[in-house]
């Protein structure tokens, strides 16, 4: 048995199996454990998983309670109207709802919208990257030309020059050879 919290006093605890007494939380909020036992055995969603188990009460003694699987407690709890806890509890129960409300939220539509955020650019960083690498081949290109052209300028010798001038001069300068 682990303790999960301890609320007035009252430990919170999970069974061996992932089971959680409602009683303990009940009495914790001061709220009617018979009306939630009510409530849960009636909703179809908590009747499926909710199950009868051995647990240890606050007076040390064992007794059988109704028992909710550690997932779905906090689904539960979100259930409970904080007019109907005891005064001291009601800013607690407040807060978790607005909490559960808030990681609903962060994980059901802010994670959805930054993936989809997260698609949309590494989409346009993808065109981007093969525009730049189009554009780097051209470049690779015109280098490559342009540095065989360099290597035949140097290389030229005043013979190969000679035999070339009557097609035309490769140092065509305007006005230089006439």
């Amino acid at each position: 048995m682990k303790t999960l919290s301890v609320i007035n006093e009252i430990k919170i605890v999970q069974l061996a199996n992932d089971l959680v007494p409602i009683k303990p939380i009940c009495e914790a909020l001061g709220i009617d454990e018979s009306a939630q036992r009510k409530k849960i055995q009636e909703d179809e969603y908590f009747s499926s998983t909710a199950v009868l188990s051995t647990a240890v009460g606050a007076d040390k003694k064992e007794r059988e309670m109704l028992c909710l699987p550690l997932p779905y407690i906090f689904s539960w709890l979100a259930t409970i109207n904080p007019k109907n806890v005891k005064e001291e509890a009601r800013a607690a129960v407040q807060l978790y709802r607005m909490k559960c409300s808030q990681v609903i939220y962060e994980a059901m539509f802010l994670k959805n919208k930054f993936l989809q955020e997260k698609d949309i650019l590494i989409e346009e960083k993808l065109k981007e990257l093969e525009s730049i690498r189009d554009n780097f081949k051209n470049a690779k290109l015109k280098l490559d030309d342009a540095t065989k052209e360099l290597k035949e300028a140097r290389t030229t010798t005043f013979d190969d020059w000679q035999k070339n001038n009557n097609q035309g001069s490769m140092f065509d300068i305007d006005g230089f050879i006439e």
